[in-house]
């Protein structure tokens, strides 16, 4: 059977296109496979089978659309008459679809389909399930369907009619400004490059002479007088423990620590670490391996005459740990915190020359690595609570296996808390392994339909919603609201359900269990189980584990509002969390006075190390949230998911240290046993940008092969993710080298991008608010949110913003604000005023000074304050250098009639956090954010913002590539496209080439001045930045890959003044259409936005300051639309093809084509 179909286009004019010849054409027929047909083109793709196989295709006629119309166009624009054949039905192209996977799969050289066929998005869930099936993975983005052989991100840039596409326009005496300014440089580049060439042929190569040794230099002392003096300092060392351990405190305390498990294995201890150079110790909760395996070290060195030349380090995961163990250990041994004892973390620290047993966080041993890549002086190493798998934990097991060829002499201790050793001692090539019994009163395991039945409570569908307060309403309705996919917490419980049966249990309780909702964190239950311990078991401290803060505040709130738990003359409510100040935090351990129950509400950070000796209970949620990484999406997740098996264990062991204890688990018995044995390695779950960055300071020649080594190595994808993103910021060169910036930022304990800020910075002499920023990221957040005050923080936050569309320089003028307080004696009045944390404050105090310190010995800081902040007042030049710092992190901002959306590269829409200062203006003038973070919670959420305008992006965002057309600019890979004049477009390049090279000068000599050397270049960069006053417009679906012509929007009339309404309408009235109708509509701007409406057909123009200018608009946007479809469908070649065609043209071609032939009949 022969097809023939025709297809009315928009004005009259038709094509006939026959089955056949395309049967013949294996190019036309491959349309079916990406290839040679545009993902561009509108879905006009057909088939009818006949038997054996395709008897006719239906070639997608391609067409070319503008400005709005690519998000508003459908097939029903084609008029194609269907009326004599019907549409396939659901089975017939699901038919079709499986014969075009067939050939997907058959076909190695193409690796997706896309359609954008109505059909398909019709029958989108019958063609996934098929290609499920089949091996292949789907996704619908927007009016599109992919399948492919390879996953597929959830967002898709080059499918995205309306990804950013940018019109940029400045003021042309600007424009001419800074050309000038530019000319200047060039001028002055030339003249100083001819001086230096006549000076190097003058000049003679200077002598070469070599520099000797000083034989008779005493800078350093002989080696024998320094054996001498440590030896001294051994026997005094000796002579004062002994003195303690003799002492009636140290008997009482050596009889304390004889009591602990791991004294009985104290010889065979020591005797396994003399002998070998790693040992792997597991020892369950409370057998005193962190505190007591350091001490018999030192002891014994110490003993032995050679505790001055004994150095040892021990890590803990966490700050509160290291500082907690430091403390205990100091005690025991009856000295002061930071003499033979001490501890480092980031930003606090207590020890002194005499300090041989150091406890700090892996942080801290990590960056000592960096720069002393031996431990050169390091005589043991502990690596605690390895079990956590955490990334610098992981990063440096990998580092020290390196290290331990070189260093024989070093021994190193891996302690883990679980049983999972096996795994460490393998790693280490069958490292010998001592397993510690532990020291705990037994306890008691209730799961969820034990704690039902003893608190004899019921749960419904209503009383499991959990309370988050008015101002999260959104979270706890959410609760109720249907999910539209499973999530691991509910796939998990519902497997687990289903093999399980609770017949000994009674009616009410399997009532229960059959409406629990997992999703629930439970507040209710947990306040029951409270009151239960509260009224009717013995004393002693309860200890809940929940996700988060939100869970911890809000619950605290409910239990404070409970008649009993409430009562502070019978219960101490106590918060551990990790952005608490330090102060806060060791308020958990002390005893609460007598008759009074203590209750601390923490996360999962109480797990390990942390050691509350009263808890004779814990409640445990059986969640935490847990940052995974989403590398095909390039997104770190923040979701709550089930703990592992051995968590639970940790969490359960933290009660009967004193007494026996009891943990009652809000799970069912069957969910637990469906637990993961282990939690996964954060270096599976988390970006590698830093620490890829680290990899590559050890010398490292491969940042792929150097993680292969490890104990699980990450996903690959999430590898080149990193190393992609340290070669965007220019941190790495293209055969992954450090380049001098990477240098400088292997140096800097901070975020790779943050540093990169930090740098421009001090280079740009606008140091002090630029400092402040960098500190305050790397720290929590200073803006307090209180639950019953969160409308006035927020208008005290709004008020440090000014207006300026920027969180960072909020950040900026508070810590200012906090700054000139503190110097009137009124510090703590301000904080309180403004709902700022006086901690947080003083922390970026903290980290200032220790960036500042940095900088000025890398020599990119004076010792003069007001040279290195001579800029600070330009603040269009502040968030150029933040742009430099935050870049990819960028968002574009389009403004819609009530609204406004966000738009990034890697996750399409997103939305802003609820406390930053740009979600509370109805409009941001700027086109673009620029943010540091970005965290999926439910949606993509981005956290802190500023507002840039284009010359900030282009000058100080990612490297810039030419397009086909002329003025036509683009960024990250094309997602990202300006179009401007052709002379301005130059300019921009030429601006920013020369601004790379001096940078780089300034990276390779950071004596040089850049502000003289390159005087006019840096002055044309503060103009073009401060002069933008973001005047361009953001359009879609412009066509970047054909020669450019000039559009229809550039000049409102054509070239003979002629009215574009005027034009549109005589159009559309000879094409035997009615007239266009214009709706205008008032902006709250004071402006005017006019769309006009033809055939079914919208265009919206942008807005206009009167209604005349508006409706002028959107019939230039309808006309821009019409000329372009003319051209395309006609597919006919001006002879004067050479000469770009002005609107008027094009209209009387398609107007009066026909009258013209008539005439020349």
């Amino acid at each position: 059977m022969r097809f023939t179909k025709r297809i009315s286009l928009f004005l009259g004019q038709t094509t006939r296109i026959h089955s056949r010849s395309l049967l013949g054409n294996p190019t036309l027929c491959r349309s079916y496979i990406v290839g040679p047909v545009s993902t561009s083109s509108p879905a006009f793709l057909i088939s009818s089978r006949n038997g054996d196989g395709v008897t006719g295709l239906y070639y997608p006629i391609r067409r070319r659309f503008i400005g709005h119309t690519a998000e508003q166009f459908s097939d029903d624009e084609y008029e194609c008459e269907f009326e004599e054949h019907k549409a396939s039905s659901s089975v017939a192209n699901v038919d079709e679809w499986k014969w075009k996977l067939g050939i997907l799969l058959a076909n190695d050289s193409e690796q997706e389909i896309v359609s954008r066929d109505k059909r398909d998005r019709r029958d989108y869930e019958q063609i996934s399930n098929l290609a499920k099936r089949m091996g292949l993975y789907s996704e619908i983005y927007g009016k599109v369907v992919v399948a492919s052989k390879v996953p597929l991100p959830n967002y898709r840039p080059d499918l995205d009619d309306k990804r950013p596409q940018r019109e940029v326009v400045l003021p042309l005496s600007l424009q001419r400004r800074v050309e000038g300014l530019l000319q200047e440089h060039l001028d002055s580049q030339q003249l100083s490059s001819g001086k230096a060439n006549e000076c190097v042929a003058d000049s003679q190569p200077p002598k070469q002479t070599e520099e000797l040794p000083d034989e008779n230099s005493d800078s350093f002392l002989d080696g024998s007088v320094m054996e001498k003096v440590l030896q001294r300092r051994s026997m005094r060392m000796r002579n004062m423990q002994r003195t303690w351990q003799e002492s009636p405190e140290g008997r009482t305390m050596l009889e304390f620590r004889k009591t602990l498990p791991s004294f009985k294995d104290k010889e065979r201890l020591l005797q396994a670490i003399a002998r070998n150079q790693v040992i792997v110790v597991s020892g369950e909760t409370g057998c005193g391996k962190t505190t007591q395996l350091p001490q018999y070290i030192l002891e014994s060195e110490i003993e032995s005459g050679r505790g001055a030349f004994c150095n040892i380090i021990c890590t803990q995961p966490r700050r509160i740990s290291a500082m907690a163990v430091s403390e205990r250990v100091s005690a025991e041994r009856g000295e002061p915190l930071g003499e033979t004892v001490g501890f480092k973390v980031r930003l606090e620290g207590m020890r002194g020359k005499n300090t041989h047993l150091l406890f700090c966080t892996s942080g801290i041993l990590l960056r000592r690595l960096l720069s002393d890549r031996n431990l050169n002086g390091v005589t043991h190493v502990f690596v605690d609570e390895i079990h956590e798998r955490g990334m610098n934990e992981d990063f440096l097991i990998i580092v020290l296996k390196e290290l331990l060829p070189r260093r024989p002499d070093l021994r190193l201790v891996l302690m883990s808390a679980t049983l999972n050793a096996e795994l460490f001692s393998n790693y280490y090539g069958g490292a010998p392994t001592i397993h510690i019994p532990g020291f705990t009163h037994p306890v008691k395991a209730h799961f969820l339909e034990d704690v039902l039945e003893i608190t004899g409570y019921k749960l419904t569908s209503f009383n499991q919603v959990d309370d988050y307060g008015q101002e999260k309403t959104w979270k706890t309705q959410k609760q109720l609201m249907p999910r539209k996919r499973k999530n691991q917490i509910t796939t998990l419980v519902e497997e687990a359900l289903s093999k399980s049966n609770f017949e000994s249990y009674n009616s009410r309780t399997r009532d229960s269990l059959s409406s629990w909702m997992p999703d629930c964190i439970g507040f209710n239950l947990i306040e029951a189980v409270l009151c239960h311990i509260c009224r009717k078991e013995r004393p002693g401290a309860v200890l809940v584990f929940l996700t988060g803060w939100d869970d911890i505040r809000s619950l605290s709130d409910q239990i404070k509002a409970h008649p009993l738990l409430g009562d502070p003359n019978r219960v101490l409510l106590l918060m551990c969390h990790g952005s608490m100040a330090t102060a806060e935090q060791r308020l958990i351990f002390e005893r609460a006075p007598p008759n009074i129950r203590k209750i601390v509400l923490a996360t999962n950070m109480a797990e390990a190390s942390i050691t509350i000796n009263d808890v004779v209970f814990v409640v445990d949620c059986g969640k935490a949230k847990e940052t995974t990484y989403d590398a095909l999406n390039n997104t770190p997740c923040l979701l709550p998911s089930w703990i592992s098996q051995a968590s639970a264990r940790q969490r359960r062991g933290r009660a009967g240290r004193l007494f026996p204890g009891e943990c009652y688990h809000l799970y069912p018995k069957c969910v637990y046993d469906a637990f993961a044995e282990y939690q996964l390695p954060e270096l599976l779950r988390t970006p590698l940008n830093s620490l890829c960055l680290q990899i590559k300071s050890l010398q490292v020649e491969s940042i792929a092969e150097f993680l292969s080594a490890a104990l699980q190595a990450p996903e690959s994808l999430a590898v080149q993710n990193a190393i992609g993103f340290l070669k965007m910021i220019g941190a790495l060169d293209e055969k992954e080298n450090l380049t001098d910036l990477g240098k400088l930022l292997s140096i800097l304990p901070v975020d790779p991008k943050l540093g990169k800020m930090l740098i421009m910075g001090a280079i740009f002499r606008c140091f002090d608010p630029i400092l402040t920023i960098v500190s305050g990221l790397s720290v929590r957040d200073p803006f307090l949110l209180p639950q019953d005050k969160k409308d006035l923080a927020l208008s005290a936050k709004l008020r440090f913003s000014a207006k300026d569309y920027s969180d960072h320089m909020a950040l900026v003028r508070a810590f200012e604000g906090w700054k000139d307080a503190e110097r009137e004696g009124s510090a703590y009045e301000f904080c309180w005023r403004n709902f700022l944390s006086a901690q947080t404050l003083q922390a970026i105090h903290s980290l200032r000074k220790q960036f500042n310190y940095i900088l000025k010995e890398a020599g990119l800081v004076h010792d003069d304050l007001a040279l290195n902040n001579k800029l600070s007042h330009n603040q269009s030049l502040v968030r150029a250098v933040i742009c430099s710092g935050l870049f990819p992190g960028i968002a574009s901002v389009v403004h819609r009639e009530t609204s406004m959306s966000f738009k990034t590269m890697d996750d399409g829409q997103v939305s802003l956090y609820a406390n930053s200062v740009n979600s509370r203006f109805p409009t941001i003038p700027y086109p673009w954010l620029v943010f540091g973070e970005k965290v999926k919670v439910n949606a993509v959420l981005i956290r802190d913002s500023t507002g840039v305008p284009d010359s900030s992006l282009i000058l100080f965002g990612g490297s810039l590539s030419t397009g086909v057309q002329v003025g036509h600019l683009k960024m990250l890979d094309g997602y990202i496209d300006f179009f401007m004049d052709p002379n301005l477009a130059e300019s921009y390049v030429k601006l920013k080439e020369e601004l790379d090279k001096l940078l780089q000068k300034k990276l390779e000599d950071p004596s040089m001045d850049i502000h003289k050397e390159g005087k006019y270049l840096m002055l044309a960069v503060q103009e073009l930045v401060a002069g933008d006053q973001c005047e361009g417009r953001f359009v879609f679906g412009r066509d970047t890959k054909r020669p450019s012509q000039p559009q229809i929007g550039e000049n409102k009339h054509s070239k003979d003044g002629t009215n574009p309404k005027s034009l549109l309408q005589t159009l559309l009235m000879r094409a035997g259409h009615s007239p266009p109708k214009y709706k205008t509509k008032h902006l709250k701007t004071n402006e005017f936005r006019a769309l006009v409406e033809f055939k079914g057909m919208q265009f919206v123009g942008k807005p206009q300051r009167n209604k005349t200018l508006a409706e002028k608009d959107a019939a230039v946007e309808a006309l821009a639309w019409l000329t372009h479809t003319s051209d395309n469908s006609t597919g006919q070649h001006n002879e004067d093809a050479d000469s770009p065609p002005d609107v008027t043209d094009n209209m009387l071609k398609l107007l009066g084509g026909r009258r013209r032939r008539s005439k020349g009949k």
